[in-house]
């Protein structure tokens, strides 16, 4: 499975945890946008992460 940016904005917007979670690390951390994102990609998604079905659900849709 590969970092797809599009994919991932899609579900962030689909779970309100994740958004808070994007809201946070931009907050907390100063991050930019697309690193945030990228961040939550690794903590939420990858390596069997709990959002690690629907990303693939989504990313096959694309």
């Amino acid at each position: 499975m590969k970092y797809n940016k599009t994919v991932m904005l899609k579900l962030i917007n689909e779970h309100r945890t994740l958004h808070d979670e994007l809201k946070k690390l931009k907050s907390e951390m100063g991050l930019e946008k697309n690193f945030a994102v990228k961040a939550l990609y690794h903590s939420f998604v990858a390596e069997d992460g709990p959002y690690m079905k629907e990303y693939q659900d989504l990313e096959r849709l694309q």
